[in-house]
This record gives C-alpha cells, structure tokens and sequence, in this order.
C-alpha cells in the first residue's frame, strides 16, 4: 500500500468526470487499498479516486468511531433521496476550510463493491452527507461549489495564502 497525494482545490483536474470502473483487478484493488490509507492518513472520512487524480467512479468512505469499517463504492448511482440536513463539510482537497451545505439528508444508492457485484442500501446521516460529497467529486463537482462566488474566492484566496507560508516555511527550514 501506498500513500496517495491528494488534488487541492483550484486543480483542474478535480473537475475531471470519473469514468467508470470496467475491470476489476488486483490494480482496481491496490488503488482501493491506496486509498483507504491515505484516507485515514489524513484522518479523512471519505475520500474519491478523482482526489488523487484516479478518474474512475470509485469512493471510500469510514464515519465509523473506530475508523475500521470502510466502505467501498464503485460506479456509485444515487437511486432515490429524502429530506433536507444541513451540515458543516470540509474536504481532503480543500484543506482547512469548512462550510455549511444542504444535502439530502437520506439516500439509496446503488453501486459495486470491489469484487463487482451489486449492491443497495439506504444510508442517513453522516453517511448520506459523506457518501453525496464523494459522489459529487465523481462529476467533478466540489463542496465549494455550493458556496456563493464571493465565498469561493475567499476559500481560493486563503489557500493560495497558506500555500505561499508553507513555501516560505520550507524555505527557512532549508
């Protein structure tokens, strides 16, 4: 297994549309396990392959407490939704910034785990937050979107500001 890098935000490439995922092979699986690590790594919950620029249609997500029951989603498809929740997000490839979103607040998906085969289930939640947030990355699409364009330029802005510190921080440790 290996520690993957994660896409930041503006990355052009987080807007690429996953494909989907046609062969299920040891490469499919070691991307997964990649995944999974570099997800608890960085003490995420969920994390989707086009965050480390894998554009397939596969996600990995853990809310659990114990951080041991990670969920493999591969060709997602949002079936039906529920509800509204709003809830603070933040994002492996928007670091440091959170904000309030509205999503729908249950879920019934359909997609493959790793061997293939399908699967169903209905999800509520942090799961059902998390699980749309992934899916969202799948399309290209970012939390950040859902801000106003005043509120995502602050965000670029303050990365773009921490990006130039953690540089000058190098630089003086060099």
């Amino acid at each position: 297994m290996a520690k993957l890098e994660i896409l930041s935000f503006p990355d052009s490439r987080l807007r690429t549309r996953a494909k989907p995922v046609e062969h299920f092979n040891p490469a499919l699986l070691k991307l997964i396990g990649d995944m999974k690590e570099t997800m608890y790594a960085e003490n995420g919950i969920g994390l989707a392959a086009t965050q480390v620029n894998a554009h397939k249609q596969l996600l990995v997500l853990d809310v659990s407490e114990t951080r041991d029951q990670c969920r493999v989603y591969i060709n997602p498809q949002l079936l039906h939704s529920e509800g509204t929740e709003t809830c603070e997000e933040g994002c492996l490839s928007v670091p440091g910034v959170y904000a309030e979103v509205s999503r729908a607040r249950t879920v019934h998906v359909r997609a493959q785990n790793a061997d293939g085969s399908w699967f169903e289930e209905t999800v509520d939640g942090l799961n059902a937050v998390c699980l749309q947030h992934e899916m969202d990355h799948l399309e290209g699409i970012l939390f950040v979107d859902y801000l106003s364009p005043l509120k995502r330029r602050m965000v670029q802005k303050k990365l773009e500001k921490q990006k130039r510190q953690a540089g000058q921080k190098a630089a003086v440790v060099l």
